[in-house]
């Protein structure tokens, strides 16, 4: 077969996929139009279809961020600076006197000057650094600095103390029988040079007694202490406390003896032995004793059974002992070379001043005040120099700052406690005065919680300090919390973080109420939080409102501000719960406040939203009298933000039952509703009109094949599906209405669309000589894209149906309107499809004839290549500028085209050579390759359909012999079924054929249901029966019933017999036709249906007849019919052929079907 077989249009196989629906916002000029029907005056005239819609997007587009519930991540937007507290220096600690100014200053400098200890690598050790430092802390000159310094360094130097700590040891030597100890420490001081200190008058207070101690009491000691002893351990814990009084800081040292304990008798001796100790010496000669038991190292005789065992020692030097005190583990020593030890001791060292001649010490002042004043003098000066309008300070002093204060708090002999107290009491103060970072004050607190359970209460006086700081700072924290919207803005990430460590700080706060016996906080602080927030709200929505919408101004004045109001509220409430509210319950994924527990977002949700709505109710009952489409609109768009808010709240997992006051407030809104709906239906319109009117019928882009008016319809409809989708009216009769209402007028919007299109392209002038409109293909696309958007947005127009609705399924209004707008946009898009394709019929008939011309002897794929080559090229053109969807339609038309270009053709030429129909034949199955394109085109089934089996029927007829024709008109009859069955009526007969006498019977029965053919609305009917076809049964004549008057049910019981041969009965289309006439004596006989039952399967011919008559065999039910058109497609055959068997039987039919002329 030749090449041309396999030439099919390549860009069918390229079919593009139909663009998605994509909303585009375009520059949309101003039209008029003088055909559309003038609505109501009020807020838009007819030439504001941009004006209207553009509105309308404004308002779509605030509904598109309350979709769900927020997200932090989406609010938080802005990581700028957080908005300046208020600060009021009053708020502060009591500005000093200049007496009480200078006696500080000369506090601090007699710290520097009588310094004690070793610095730390992050301390200052240079003195003179020290005390520039503090000149520029307390601001004076030169000259009175220095006379400061000279009369301090005047004063009488302080009295130094060590407080030392014994607190445990581990890994001691076992030293008894059962792998254990007893181990106890003695602990003295001692000069440099070995010997003991001289003794003073004043007697060493012990600070701890033994308790559980087998001894009776507390054995005393004036230079050496004794630990309890702890019993079989080897890792003993003692937590006991001494005070030593330290003669010179220098040279003095700290000596700690480990010994266990034999029995009580070696311990009672050596306390009796200290306590009768007079002088140096007789101290030397003990401490030689406890040196002569060392070296003996638990070896003696017997006479030494009750001498105590060495576990070894330790010698520190005070000079060695750190300024801020030492928290540590030492290793323990040997006393000689021969001693053996292990293990290490856990103490606790500090250095402290008593007796300090200075004029605060003098006047009772303590050294928790006098650090207080002197930590705030530094806390001020550190915190100008850095940065005075900073919030994100947070305390970090220079190191000579913070050696100054560690030496101040040192000799002071101030607590952990005590420090972290005095940090908190300052820097809280300070930060009411001078902002500071929450995350600073939040630390001290947690400092405080830390050395709260472990030390021991605060003396009352400072604990009444303590929480007067609470309370001054939660005073201070509620006063914020009351402006939380402008000192902690949503939308700044850096106010948020500051809230939630404000919060913590509140937090902690809290904690502290149970461990005080001077309670700060009169009520529970959640209950104060509480209260501030809902007066803060209060306020805030005050203010709001009499900017926005103050109520002395007229009602249609209020409304564009209440709604800006409503909107500002909504912000708001999804401020409070996207970010606010887990800072206050702990929710989400904040891990934050554990005690505090206020529920931010339903305290404010309930709030603010009985007041909104409260203001919505008495507008609108104001309003409900000066309705106009100013007003129907503005309450049109209130009413979407109050339904905003209350799907808000339904979204809210966990939220309460109550009801809200927002409940029922749609029914004040359903005129203004209605009214403006009807202002969409005639701004639609109008748009669409000004859409087309400046539509150059072009694609707006080379990816698009439809023109501007088609993008601003689709967006028309998805716009007003999208209002009705927020509408969501809760009514569900009123629903319906609404929905019906607005389904309708889009419908009448889309159809509106087309007619406007079709006006369009009638006007235009077309091409001359262009078989393939491009403005055509545009206005088919057009009308495919507003199918596919009206039919989108109708479908989002679903609303239930009464309380038993299932979800997804369309309401029956809804879902008929759908269709029929469906079939209307199918049809106009079919019409428009007539029309491209009309403009192709000329040409495909000149290559139809072209072909039908060709002589025989030009081969056929020769002869069909010009049709098929035309054909590429307009679709090549035709894909290019149409969707999918739309080349499909085209491709059907033109198929139907060619098909009945073919017929045309085929029914022009008779009697023609075989030659003739086989080129055509080839013809049909190229077309059928070429559209097909391989699966890229139409489906084989469509092509194989219709007119093609029509064609088909004919083409295979002209190349059979005549009998072959007359053979297929009766198997055509054979095939045919009756689509209406009970139509023509039915008729019962019975069939067999007897080989015994070679003939066939057959009995006809009854009819039934006959068609009434006279005007009395009855029949007068009677059935011929004949065998066909005619050249199998030359020699048998056709026979007939009587005649059964007046009836549509006639009983014949009447018995035929046909002479005829069995193989005869069994060839190809064999049969028996019936045919039941009503007789009319006047005028011809009428036809009134006829049957065909074929011979090849009765009883006799396609088995043998057993027994019986035929009466015997079931009766065969036989529904009448017309013969129908590929019945007749045979007969035309027959027609055109000029043989006398032909002419005969076209003959005889043509004198049956005159009687057929008068079909009811």
């Amino acid at each position: 077969m030749s090449t041309l077989l396999d030439i099919k249009s390549s860009v069918l196989r390229q079919v593009q996929v139909c663009p998605s629906f994509r909303r585009k916002t375009e520059q949309e000029p101003e039209t008029t139009s003088t055909d559309s029907q003038e609505p109501p005056t009020g807020a838009w005239k007819p030439g504001d279809g941009v004006e209207f819609f553009a509105h309308m997007r404004l308002i779509l587009k605030k509904g598109d961020g309350r979709q769900g519930l927020p997200c932090p991540e989406v609010l938080l937007r802005s990581g700028s600076p957080a908005p300046a507290e208020p600060v009021d220096p009053n708020r502060g600690l009591r500005a000093l006197t200049q007496e009480e100014m200078e006696m500080l200053y000369e506090e601090a400098l007699y710290t520097v000057l009588h310094r004690a200890g070793t610095m730390g690598p992050d301390q200052v050790d240079d003195e003179e650094v020290l005390l520039g430092y503090l000149q520029q802390v307390f601001g004076t000159s030169l000259e009175e600095h220095t006379q400061a310094i000279e009369r301090v360094k005047k004063a009488k130097a302080p009295m130094y103390a060590l407080k030392v700590s014994v607190m445990r040891a581990k890994n001691l030597l076992a030293k008894d029988p059962n792998g254990f100890s007893d181990p106890y420490c003695m602990l003295g001081i001692l000069p440099a040079t070995g010997a003991p200190q001289e003794p003073s008058g004043q007697k060493e207070q012990r600070f701890s007694f033994r308790k559980g101690s087998k001894r009776s009491g507390p054995l005393p000691a004036k230079y050496i202490q004794v630990t309890e002893v702890k019993s079989s351990t080897l890792n003993p814990v003692w937590k006991e406390h001494f005070l030593f009084e330290i003669e010179d800081v220098n040279t003095d040292q700290l000596h700690l003896d480990i010994w266990d304990h034999d029995d009580d008798v070696s311990l009672a001796e050596a306390c009796r032995k200290l306590n009768e100790v007079i002088g140096l010496k007789g101290m030397s000669r003990y401490f030689k004793q406890i040196v002569k038991s060392a070296r003996a190292n638990g070896t003696a005789g017997p006479t030494e059974d009750h001498t105590d065992d060495f576990l070894g020692c330790l010698n520190i030097p005070i000079r060695e002992v750190p300024v801020a005190g030492t928290d540590r583990w030492f290793k323990l020593e040997p006393r000689s070379s021969a001693s053996r030890v292990q293990g290490d001791c856990h103490l606790v060292l500090k250095l402290i001043t008593t007796q300090r001649d200075t004029a605060m010490s003098q006047r009772g002042r303590s050294g928790f005040l006098s650090y207080l004043l002197l930590l705030s003098r530094v806390l001020r000066f550190e915190h100008r120099v850095e940065e005075p309008n900073s919030s994100s300070w947070r305390g970090e002093l220079s190191v000579a700052g913070t050696t100054i204060l560690c030496l101040h708090g040192a000799q002071s002999n101030l607590s952990s406690l005590q420090l972290a107290v005095l940090h908190w009491q300052v820097s809280s103060r300070h930060h009411q005065t001078r902002t500071l970072d929450y995350g600073y004050l939040l630390g001290l607190l947690e400092d405080i919680q830390a050395h709260w359970e472990e030390a021991a209460s605060l003396p009352q006086e400072q604990e009444e300090s303590l929480a007067d700081s609470f309370s001054a700072f939660s005073e201070f924290g509620l006063r914020l919390l009351r402006q939380l919207r402008d000192y902690f803005p949503a939308t700044n990430s850096t106010a948020v973080y500051r809230l939630e460590l404000l919060l913590k700080c509140l937090d902690k706060l809290q904690l502290f109420q149970p461990s005080f016996e001077i309670c700060p906080f009169e009520t529970e602080l959640n209950m104060d939080i509480a209260a501030a927030l809902k007066r803060g709200n209060r306020e805030w929505y005050d203010q709001l409102l009499n900017t926005k919408s103050p109520r002395e101004q007229p009602g249609p004045q209020r409304l564009t501000g209440l709604i800006e109001l409503a909107d500002i509220i909504y912000e708001d409430l999804q401020s409070c719960y996207g970010v606010y509210a887990s800072l206050f319950h702990g929710c989400l994924r904040l891990v934050l406040c554990s005690i505090l527990k206020v529920d931010f977002f339903t305290l404010t949700f309930r709030q603010l939203e009985r007041l909104v709505a409260e203001e919505a109710w008495m507008l609108t009952e104001e309003l409900s009298s000066k309705m106009n489409l100013e007003v129907a609109s503005g309450l049109f768009e209130l009413y979407l933000t109050l339904a905003d808010t209350q799907r808000f709240w339904s979204c809210i997992p966990g939220r309460d039952s109550r009801s809200l006051a927002l409940a029922g407030i749609h029914t004040p809104f359903l005129p203004a509703v209605k009214l403006w709906l009807q202002v969409l239906r005639d701004q639609a319109k109008w748009r669409l009109q000004g859409a087309v009117d400046v539509d150059t019928l072009e694609p707006v882009d080379a990816a698009s094949k439809h023109s501007s008016s088609a993008a601003t319809a689709s967006l028309c409809l998805s716009h007003i599906q999208e209002l009705w989708v927020r509408l969501a009216w809760p009514d569900l009769a009123q629903a319906q209405g609404l929905g019906t209402q607005l389904s309708q007028d889009m419908c009448e919007a889309a159809l509106f669309y087309t007619e406007l299109l079709r006006k369009k392209v009638d006007t235009q002038p077309g091409a001359a000589g262009e078989a393939v409109s491009e403005q055509l293909c545009v206005v088919l696309n057009n009308v495919e894209l507003v199918r596919r958007a009206s039919g989108q947005a109708l479908r989002g127009l679903a609303w239930p149906e009464g309380a038993a609705g299932l979800e997804g399924v369309l309401p029956r209004p809804l879902l008929s309107c759908i269709q029929a707008l469906d079939e209307d946009l199918k049809r106009e898009a079919h019409t428009v499809t007539a029309h491209l394709t009309s403009k192709m019929v000329a040409d495909i008939r000149k290559y139809i004839q072209h072909i039908s011309l060709s002589p025989d002897s030009i081969q056929n794929d020769e002869a069909v290549a010009p049709l098929l080559k035309y054909l590429d090229e307009k679709l090549a053109l035709l894909n290019a500028s149409l969707v999918k969807e739309n080349l499909s339609r085209v491709l059907e038309a033109l198929w139907e085209l060619l098909l009945q270009a073919i017929l045309q053709a085929l029914s022009a030429n008779r009697d023609v050579s075989a030659d003739f129909y086989g080129r055509f034949h080839f013809t049909l199955e190229a077309l059928v390759s070429f559209f097909h394109a391989e699966g890229q085109g139409l489906p084989l089934e469509s092509l194989r359909d219709g007119s093609y089996k029509r064609l088909e029927e004919e083409l295979r007829l002209h190349k059979c012999s005549t009998r072959e024709c007359i053979e297929q008109f009766y198997l055509d009859k054979l095939k045919q079924r009756s689509l209406e069955q009970n139509r023509f009526g039915r008729l019962s007969v019975r069939c067999h054929y007897e080989a015994a006498e070679q003939r066939l019977a057959v009995e006809v029965l009854h009819a039934a249901d006959l068609l009434p053919l006279d005007a009395n609305g009855l029949s007068d009917p009677f059935v011929i029966m004949e065998l066909g076809p005619p050249h199998l049964f030359p020699l048998v004549r056709s026979q007939r019933t009587q005649v059964k008057a007046r009836t549509l049910h006639p009983v014949y019981d009447e018995l035929f017999h046909f002479s005829v041969p069995a193989e005869a009965c069994r060839r190809r289309g064999a049969c028996v036709l019936f045919t039941v006439m009503d007789h009319d004596w006047l005028s011809t006989n009428d036809f009134a249906g006829e049957a065909a039952l074929g011979l090849g399967g009765i009883s006799g011919i396609a088995r043998p007849h057993v027994g019986g008559s035929v009466r015997a065999g079931q009766p065969i039910t036989l529904h009448l019919r017309r013969p129908r058109a590929q019945v007749r497609s045979a007969l035309r055959m027959l027609e055109g052929r000029n043989n006398k068997e032909a002419q005969e039987f076209v003959k005889k039919l043509k004198e049956l079907e005159k009687c057929m002329e008068a079909d009811p």
